[in-house]
C-alpha cells in the first residue's frame, strides 16, 4: 500500500483500487501447506495469484473504484459478501493476492469494535496511541484531546482501562478519535449500529462537517444510514461487485431484493387446513418478489384446502420487516366476512388501501385459529415477500401520507 501525506488539493483521488482480489482457504492444514508452497514459488518467481486451488475461494474478486475528497462510498451486501475483507485490505491489515491499492494521506479506521485500542490502557492513553498511529505529534494530540473527550461523552470514565468499557463507550471513543483527528480517509464498518440514537445522530452531523475535507468508506446493514451519507455505492455479493455507481437508491432496492425467500416455514399444523396458494395481485415481480409502490393498494389472494373445519376460522396476517420485527397486523376477518367457505376449500381476497409502509422488503406470516377458543390450526412464517418502493429512505417503519396547507 502506498501512502502520501500532507495532501492539500481539493477534489483529488484519495483512494484508488485496481483489480483488487483476495482468496482464502477453508481448511487450516491445507492453507498452511499452500502457504509453504507459495513461499517457495515466490523465491523462484513463479507466483500465480489468479488460480484457485482445492478448498480455496475468492473473498474479494476484481474490485475497482476511485474515491475523491468530499465523497462517501457505501459498501453494502449480506454477511459473507466480502465487505470486511475489503476494508481490512484498505486499512493495511491484510495484503491482497492481486491488484493494487493507493491511498493518499492519513487513514482513520473504525473497522471492528474496540480495534486499535489497547485494553489495559485507559481511554486517555489510547487517544494518544491512536493519534500517534495517525502521524500526529504529542503537541497536536494535546490540542485535540479535550475535544475528543467532550465528543465521546465519557469524561468520567476516560482514565479507566478500556477493557472495562461497554460496547457503546468503545464506539463513542473510537468515533471521537477518528472524527476529531480529521483523517484524509475515514473507514467505518458497522460500528455505529452499537451506539444509541442520540450519539448516532451526533456522529452523522460530524460526518457532514468533515466530509468536504475527507473521503469516507462506509459499511452498514442499515440502508437509511447508507442513504443518508453516501454519494456512491457498491453492492457486493460473494466477493464480487453486483452493482456500482452513484444511484444509491437502485443499489438499496437490489440489496433488499436479496432477502427474498419464497420457501414457507410451517411452525404449526394440526392437519385441519392447508395453504394452497397466496399471491399479491396486480404487481410487477422482480427476481421473484412482488414490488409495490408506496401509496398503492395491496391486494392479496388466498386459497386454502379445508380438511376438517366445520366453522369459519379466524385468519391473522402479520407483516414483518427484513430484520424479522413485527411492524403491522392486518385486521382479522369477522364471521360475516366475504369468504368462500365449504367442506373442501376456503378462498378470499383482502385489500389494504394506500400502503404507507416505508421503503424496504417485508414478509407476511399467517396464522389460522378457532374463532371461539382461539385454538391454533395452522401457522406459517414467510408465506410471501413483498418490496415497497419509494423515493424516500427513512428509519421508521411507516411513512405516513401528509398534506400541508395554510388557513385563509
Amino acid at each position: 500500500m502506498k501512502e502520501e501525506k500532507n495532501i492539500q488539493t481539493n477534489n483529488e483521488v484519495l483512494v484508488k483500487v485496481e483489480g483488487l482480489s483476495k482468496k482464502f482457504c477453508k481448511d487450516l492444514k491445507t492453507s498452511l501447506w499452500y502457504g509453504i508452497k507459495d513461499l517457495t514459488s515466490n523465491v523462484f518467481g513463479n507466483k500465480n495469484d489468479r488460480e484457485l486451488r482445492d478448498q480455496e475461494f475468492w473473498a474479494v474478486k476484481d474490485i475497482n473504484f476511485e474515491l475523491r475528497r468530499g465523497e462517501c462510498l457505501g459498501l453494502i451486501g449480506h454477511n459473507g459478501a466480502g465487505k470486511s475483507t475489503l476494508l481490512k485490505i484498505l486499512n493495511g491489515l491484510i495484503n491482497p493476492d492481486a491488484g493494487k491499492v493507493t491511498i493518499k494521506g492519513r487513514v482513520g479506521a473504525l473497522i471492528e469494535l474496540g480495534a486499535g485500542f489497547n485494553p489495559i490502557l485507559s481511554g486517555r492513553e489510547n487517544i494518544y496511541n491512536n493519534g500517534a498511529i495517525l502521524g500526529f505529534s504529542k503537541k497536536e494530540i494535546d490540542e485535540k484531546v479535550e475535544d475528543i473527550i467532550d465528543f465521546s461523552e465519557i469524561r468520567e470514565f476516560i482514565d479507566m482501562p478500556v477493557q472495562n468499557y461497554s460496547s457503546g463507550m468503545k464506539v463513542r471513543l473510537g468515533f471521537a478519535v477518528a472524527a476529531q483527528m480529521e483523517p484524509d480517509v475515514l473507514i467505518i464498518d458497522e460500528v455505529l449500529a452499537v451506539g444509541d440514537l442520540g450519539f448516532i445522530l451526533k456522529c452523522f452531523k460530524t460526518i457532514d462537517t468533515i466530509l468536504p475535507k475527507t473521503a469516507i468508506v462506509f459499511v452498514s446493514h442499515s440502508m437509511p444510514m447508507v442513504s443518508r451519507i453516501c454519494s456512491q455505492i457498491i453492492l457486493m455479493e460473494h466477493g464480487r461487485t453486483q452493482f456500482q455507481g452513484d444511484n444509491v437508491s437502485e443499489a438499496i432496492d437490489l440489496y433488499y431484493t436479496r432477502f427474498s425467500n419464497n420457501e414457507t416455514n410451517v411452525i404449526f399444523d394440526d392437519g385441519s387446513i392447508e395453504l394452497e396458494k397466496v399471491e399479491i395481485n396486480n404487481t410487477v415481480k422482480k427476481e421473484g418478489i412482488s414490488h409495490l409502490e408506496w401509496g398503492s393498494n395491496m391486494e392479496l389472494s388466498f386459497k386454502f384446502k379445508n380438511h376438517k373445519l366445520k366453522e369459519l376460522p379466524v385468519f391473522q396476517f402479520v407483516i414483518f420487516d427484513k430484520e424479522q420485527r413485527p411492524v403491522a397486523i392486518l385486521k382479522p376477518n369477522t364471521s360475516n366476512a366475504a369468504i368462500l367457505f365449504n367442506d373442501s376449500v376456503i378462498t378470499f381476497k383482502i385489500i389494504h388501501k394506500k400502503l404507507q409502509l416505508s421503503k424496504g422488503i417485508y414478509t407476511l406470516n399467517v396464522s389460522v385459529n378457532d374463532s371461539n377458543t382461539k385454538e391454533p390450526f395452522l401457522r406459517i412464517n414467510g408465506v410471501i415477500d413483498f418490496q415497497v418502493l419509494s423515493e424516500h429512505q427513512v428509519w421508521q417503519p411507516f411513512l405516513l401520507d401528509t398534506h400541508y396547507y395554510t388557513e385563509n
